[in-house]
């Protein structure tokens, strides 16, 4: 045993300094019983939070789509298949796969900017009608963009440059997705129209996601787990999924992302700037 440490373990304590002692003590207690209250409600808070998003046990909220898993020319898909009604679109910036919402990534962006039009009730997603890049047109071309007419309850494809091109009833009540047309049932000249929309990379095997809808008027968010070119990737959904009224295919390669409760598909796990989510339970937009 060290001789200092026997010296010292013998000195009985001055009274002063142990009333010093137990003042300190008392506060660390005091400070640790705060502490623990407090993280205990920040746990709180946040399970409230994600109740309000998720529901109970991770499970959704919200009862608004059907997860559907196919397979067809080689190529694994997943798909949300909900109504135009329960979807909307979101500024997420950030990975899919980390949000607080269920649904697909959107258009195409650089930089911060959205290249697609991303657009609700005439308001863009991304900022200021005015301002460059903040989804209220399609950059450049006029491309194929989705369109739900809220009052007329109805989905179209339309080729357009800007929002004030749309066709809609009620400018109050629609959003509109651009992205790059699909046209399921123009086998000849579905090709010659992506490229005049200037589609990046449609030769080049990537993950790929589209947005089509069928002649019921139900909507399939589809992304794939397997990278492949722009018309198998087509073939493949109209195979797997059945016959396609009309669509759009939107951002892909590491963009391709996906959440949902049955699956989550990160891409490369890089950030994208928009999405097509579900709603929440009671949301109005």
């Amino acid at each position: 045993m060290d001789t200092q440490q026997y010296v010292n373990s013998e000195i009985p304590p001055e009274p002063g300094k142990e009333k010093g002692r137990a003042a300190w003590i008392a506060a660390i207690v005091l400070l640790a019983v705060a502490l623990s209250s407090a993280a205990a409600g920040i746990a709180i808070w946040l399970t409230a939070a994600l109740t309000d998003h998720h529901g109970t046990n991770g499970k959704p909220a919200y009862d608004g789509y059907t997860y559907v898993r196919e397979e067809a020319e080689g190529i694994v898909m997943h798909a949300l298949v909900t109504e135009p009604s329960k979807v909307t679109l979101e500024a997420v910036r950030g990975n899919i796969a980390n949000s607080i919402y269920y649904g697909v990534n959107g258009g195409f962006f650089y930089n911060g900017m959205l290249l697609s039009m991303a657009v609700i009730n005439d308001q863009p997603v991304g900022g200021k009608p005015d301002t460059y890049g903040s989804g209220n047109s399609n950059v450049k071309y006029a491309r194929g963009t989705l369109v739900w007419d809220g009052a007329a309850d109805q989905l179209s494809v339309q080729v357009v440059s800007n929002a004030a091109d749309l066709k809609v009833t009620d400018r109050s009540h629609y959003w509109a997705q651009g992205g790059i047309s699909m046209r399921p049932h123009d086998a000849a000249g579905w090709r010659q129209q992506v490229d005049a929309e200037q589609a990046p990379f449609p030769d080049d095997k990537r993950l790929r996601t589209a947005a089509v809808y069928d002649k019921d008027g139900k909507l399939y968010l589809i992304v794939s787990q397997t990278k492949t070119t722009l018309a198998i990737f087509r073939q493949a959904i109209l195979e797997a999924y059945g016959e396609m009224e009309d669509g759009i295919f939107l951002d892909g390669d590491g963009s391709s992302q996906l959440r949902a409760f049955e699956a989550t598909l990160p891409g490369d796990g890089r950030p994208v700037e928009q999405m097509i989510r579900l709603k929440n339970p009671g949301e109005n937009r």
